[in-house]
């Protein structure tokens, strides 16, 4: 595989910017972070070995932009609290005695749900609208792969609030898919 040229590059920012707009929730951001990853790439394109597509290799260098950026906005300023509406939204999917409300539908196969199109949409919608902290602790652990360790020292938080907030994210994810995507595949 050969270095990828400054167009095949470009034919990827928007990709790029969809998955930093995904994370990060701000479009001035996301497009600075994209900016970042253009200009790393552009600059370390002789050590760009072949191993993997363009693509890889610039979602790559972007998660890193990612989370410097959020490592530094850690440090910059707390987050809020929406600890009253994440309860009110685990109230309103379980019964008292902890069994759901309504049960969740079958998502039949989750390898064939990735790709599709409306599944990846749907998805972005509810990641867009869950709250802030919910969605920045889920982008963290499941897109970028942080460790437990490193989100708790980024956000100071701990352990047990991290997977308190985990686990409130991925009830209201998969609630809202099952509403956003069970709809457009009825």
């Amino acid at each position: 595989m050969s270095q990828p040229g400054t167009e095949e590059l470009e034919q990827l920012r928007p990709y790029l910017l969809r998955y930093a707009l995904l994370q990060l929730r701000d479009r001035d951001s996301a497009e600075d972070v994209v900016q970042e990853t253009m200009l790393a790439a552009l600059e370390g394109r002789a050590r760009f070995a072949g191993k993997s597509s363009a693509k890889t290799w610039l979602t790559g260098i972007l998660k890193h932009k990612i989370i410097d950026l959020i490592r530094r906005r850690a440090r910059e300023q707390p987050l809020a609290s929406d600890d009253e509406s994440e309860a009110d939204a685990v109230d309103a999917i379980f019964q008292r005695d902890g069994h759901w409300q309504q049960p969740p539908s079958d998502w039949g196969s989750p390898s064939r749900a990735l790709e599709d199109k409306r599944f990846r949409e749907a998805f972005e919608l509810c990641a867009r609208i869950m709250p802030q902290r919910n969605a920045r602790v889920f982008m963290m652990r499941e897109v970028l792969e942080m460790s437990t360790e490193e989100i708790c020292k980024e956000l100071d938080i701990t352990p047990t609030n991290l997977w308190v907030i985990l686990h409130r994210a991925r009830l209201a994810l998969r609630e809202c898919i099952e509403i956003k995507w069970g709809a457009a595949t009825a």
